[in-house]
Parts: C-alpha cells; sequence; structure tokens
C-alpha cells in the first residue's frame, strides 16, 4: 500500500445491535464509574466493543490484567463466530451528528506508522500534537502486543481550508455502500457510514499524501494510542523481512481523518481537579502565575475565582498550570483530566478539591502552533465534548 492514509481490510460488526455495539472512548468519564456500570448494564451478553476495551474508570481497581486476559478472549471469539463481515481495501465514510446537532465529517482509514513519529521536533509527515507521557505506554503496547484486533478511538487532522478531500463525499452518498444509520448509548448523538473503495478510495489516498506543507496529518485524540501503536511496529518489525515489513498489518493503525476546518469539530478545553488540596492552592496559583491575558477559573466548594496567567500561546499556559500543579502535589495528592465544564466544577465543588478549568484554544491555530511551537503539554485539549468524541465500532486485524 503506498501512501501515508489508505483504504484497509475493515472488520464490521455484522447482524449486531450497533447501538449496544458502539461506545464511547476509553479515556472518557474516567472519574465516573457510574457511566461504565450503567453502560455494561445496558449492553448485557450482546456483543459489544466494550468487550474489546477497558475503562480507565476500572484501572484502579487492580484487576488489570484479568481484564487484559479478557478482552483478548474477546477478540477471538468475535472474529471465529462470525461477528465480522470484512470490507475489503476500504475506507468508510463516517457522519456523525453531534449532541448539539451539527454534523461531523470522517473517514476511517489506515494510518502508514512509518510516516508517524511522536517525539518533540519530529520531521515525519504525521505527528502528534502533545506531549507523549513515556509511562504510559508500556501498558499500551503490552496489551497491543497480544491483542488480535485493534478498535480505535484515535482521531487524526489534515489542514484542508478549501475542503476539497473529505467534504465532497456527503453529495456522493447516493452512490456509495451503505453500512450503517443507528442512535448511540446515552443520548450521544448519531452515526451514519458508507463505504469508499476503488477508484474513489485511491484518489482520496493521493490527496492526503499531497496536502500542502511538509505536515500532512497530526493526530488530534488518541495520542498515546498511536504512539503505543508505533513502539509495537518499531519493535516487531525488527523481527520481520524488508518485504514482510512493507505489508504487515501492524504497520499501519486504524484511525478516523477529519478536517480541522470542519465546521463540527471544535477545541475543547482539557480540564484539571486535583484531589487532596484545599482553597490555599488557589491563592498560591495566584500568587506565583497571576498576571496576564489568559483566563484561568479556579473552582472549590466555595466558589470560584478568575486569574490571569501570562503566556505566549494557550500551550504555554497548560505547559505553566501543569508545572504549578506538578510542584505541589509533591507533598501528596492526585489530579485528574476532565472532559467538559460541567463535571470538572462539580467535582471540584468536593471537599478537598481544587478545579482549574482552563480556556480552549481556536482551531485555525492548531496547525500553525504544532508546526512552530512543537508539541503540546499532554491531555491539552479535546475534541468536542465528551459525549461527542469517537466511538468504537470499526475494527481490524492486526496479525499477519
Amino acid at each position: 500500500m503506498d501512501g501515508i492514509f489508505v483504504p484497509a481490510d475493515i472488520l464490521m460488526p455484522d447482524k449486531t445491535d450497533l447501538t449496544k455495539w458502539t461506545v464511547v472512548a476509553c479515556d472518557q468519564f474516567s472519574s465516573q464509574r457510574e457511566y461504565w456500570d450503567e453502560t455494561e448494564r445496558i449492553v448485557g451478553a450482546e456483543p459489544s466493543s466494550l468487550r474489546l476495551i477497558i475503562p480507565e474508570a476500572y484501572l484502579r481497581e487492580g484487576d488489570t490484567q484479568r481484564r487484559v486476559e479478557d478482552t483478548y478472549r474477546a477478540m477471538k471469539s468475535y472474529t471465529q463466530s462470525g461477528v465480522f463481515r470484512t470490507l475489503k481495501r476500504s475506507f468508510v465514510y463516517v457522519q456523525r451528528t453531534q449532541t448539539d446537532g451539527r454534523i461531523r465529517h470522517g473517514l476511517v482509514g489506515a494510518l502508514d506508522l512509518e510516516a508517524y513519529d511522536y517525539a518533540a521536533g519530529a520531521a515525519a509527515p504525521v505527528r502528534a500534537s502533545e506531549h507523549t507521557v513515556p509511562s504510559r505506554l508500556p501498558v499500551r503496547v503490552e496489551i497491543r502486543r497480544g491483542a488480535p484486533l485493534e478498535c480505535p478511538h484515535i482521531m487524526t487532522l489534515i489542514d484542508d481550508p478549501d475542503r476539497h478531500i473529505i467534504e465532497p463525499l456527503a453529495d456522493r452518498c447516493g452512490g456509495l455502500e451503505p453500512l450503517y444509520d443507528f442512535d448511540l448509548l446515552h443520548g450521544a448523538g448519531h452515526l451514519r457510514g458508507w463505504r469508499v473503495d476503488g477508484a474513489a478510495a485511491d484518489e482520496i489516498s493521493a490527496a492526503v499524501s499531497s496536502c500542502p506543507g511538509d505536515v500532512k496529518i497530526i493526530v488530534g485524540d488518541g495520542n498515546h494510542s498511536l504512539a503505543a501503536a508505533k513502539e509495537y511496529w518499531n519493535e516487531l518489525k525488527q523481527k520481520l523481512t524488508n518485504e514482510q515489513a512493507q505489508s504487515h498489518p501492524a504497520r499501519y493503525a486504524l484511525v478516523e481523518l477529519n478536517n480541522v476546518y470542519d465546521e463540527a469539530i471544535d477545541f475543547e478545553a482539557i480540564h484539571r481537579v486535583v484531589f487532596g488540596a484545599d482553597a490555599g492552592l488557589v491563592n498560591d496559583f495566584a500568587t506565583e502565575l497571576g498576571g496576564g491575558g489568559y483566563q484561568v477559573l479556579c473552582v472549590t466548594k466555595d466558589g470560584a475565582r478568575t486569574v490571569s496567567v501570562g503566556a505566549s500561546c494557550i500551550g504555554e499556559l497548560i505547559g505553566k498550570v501543569d508545572s504549578f500543579i506538578e510542584r505541589h502535589m509533591s507533598q501528596g495528592g492526585a489530579v485528574d483530566y476532565i472532559h467538559g465544564e460541567e463535571t470538572a466544577r462539580t467535582l471540584a465543588a468536593q471537599d478537598g478539591a481544587v478545579g482549574f478549568i482552563l480556556p480552549s484554544m481556536g482551531k485555525s491555530d492548531f496547525f500553525e502552533t504544532v508546526i512552530k511551537n512543537g508539541l503540546f503539554p499532554k491531555k491539552s485539549f479535546s475534541i468536542g465534548h465528551a459525549e461527542d468524541k469517537r466511538h468504537y465500532l470499526e475494527c481490524r486485524s492486526i496479525r499477519a
């Protein structure tokens, strides 16, 4: 396969209740165990991508290895029992109706990991948007090492202000094979999908590779998941011949490609909530960082206070906030990264908690910021609200 983003052999759930099959990204609602417990109740014993992932809300329970083994068994069972049908060498064009009613356009396909580098200062055509935390990779690599399938929540972005690559597919749906049309769980919106293959798929792949500039694609969501796929591929290819490495399934990772200029795409801030702290932390924050143009709302059970913080860009602002939290957590406490201002405010209003509500980034600055200033700090932004994140649906084999 030639190109940095190419058609794939996509495994599509067949004769399955897709509403129960399709669940939100595992890193969402990480402090709201009740969300995932309710999802478990709704899904019951039916086939579901819930069985192929480990929600981060469960990772504190100390039974991670058992859960990993359960996902392997489910992947093998679904593959062997005919849950999937294969869309040979295809893209999937996706229309996602979000909770606000806007429709996001995406294209599910395979990203060539040889074209991707997540390191700071990388010169690859596919780059990360935020710093990768090395300690978060080993468990992800270990899971991918033993998994026969991938079921991704990764969203990647192209810089296409003229909207000539993905968006024109909306006018061609009548000539494409329809794949699905259903509501998502928990009122998270609606999904419609069509198969794109043959010459149309080849044209799209060539257009992505021909995007102007040295940076063709930037990872929006799922930076650590893609970095783990890259690390596993770097490990595996050492055992392969050059010929085997050219076409091995693990050389690629299934992702959704979106246009940063899609009218339904917004960059939502990811807020910080510190547990094991008190209102004195807000005073320290204002003393150490106060004075500048960016507004950070500090929330405790006693109320809220806005602190202005100076920074040259929003990435620098987030770095300053994280450095402050890290320094003050040396005496104890824990931090969680929360999608959604309302959720962050609710958590911060508990005894012993302090929330830092961060401003959002204008999407027109996204590519320019990454190119000129390098990577954002980890958990800097989210593409949309938690409910609007990419859900797990399409799968792909990563075994030869």
